[in-house]
């Protein structure tokens, strides 16, 4: 996922996998479909970034279930860009799903939270940053 490219609203925009050993599970997708990792570090270890094979082209990431990633379900999360993250959340818990991991930020990509709907599947929402507030120019006269 890169901060600079802007996804649709309701389009995917990444996917993850959170599980308890992120090496041991990158070193499989390397060799079944040969994607390569790229350390991504955290507060003292790494996660993964996995790229298409021979590009700088992320495609999925793979996260060691610790921390704020600790109750997350070992499953492929998708991430869909939404508008106002609030709003859809407040419509998730009014027509019958459940937040399981509360809003929080991820520096330049914006907000996300993950949410199960009323079958039990889980996603996560993603709110890219909003523009910086501009002051209009000042008049020179």
């Amino acid at each position: 996922m890169s901060a600079n490219e802007a996804t649709p609203f309701g389009a995917m925009a990444w996917a993850d996998l959170t599980v308890r050993d992120a090496t041991q599970v990158r070193d499989f997708y390397a060799a079944v479909v040969g994607w390569e990792a790229v350390p991504v570090p955290m507060s003292g270890y790494n996660d993964f970034q996995m790229n298409l094979p021979g590009t700088d082209q992320p495609v999925a990431g793979i996260c060691h279930a610790r921390g704020a990633n600790a109750n997350l379900p070992a499953q492929w999360l998708v991430y869909v860009t939404v508008a106002d993250l609030d709003a859809s959340i407040d419509a998730c818990t009014n027509h019958g799903g459940m937040l399981i991991a509360e809003p929080r930020g991820m520096g330049s990509y914006g907000r996300f939270c993950v949410i199960k709907d009323p079958a039990g599947a889980v996603m996560a929402l993603i709110e890219p940053p909003k523009p910086a507030q501009q002051s209009p120019p000042k008049d020179k006269h």
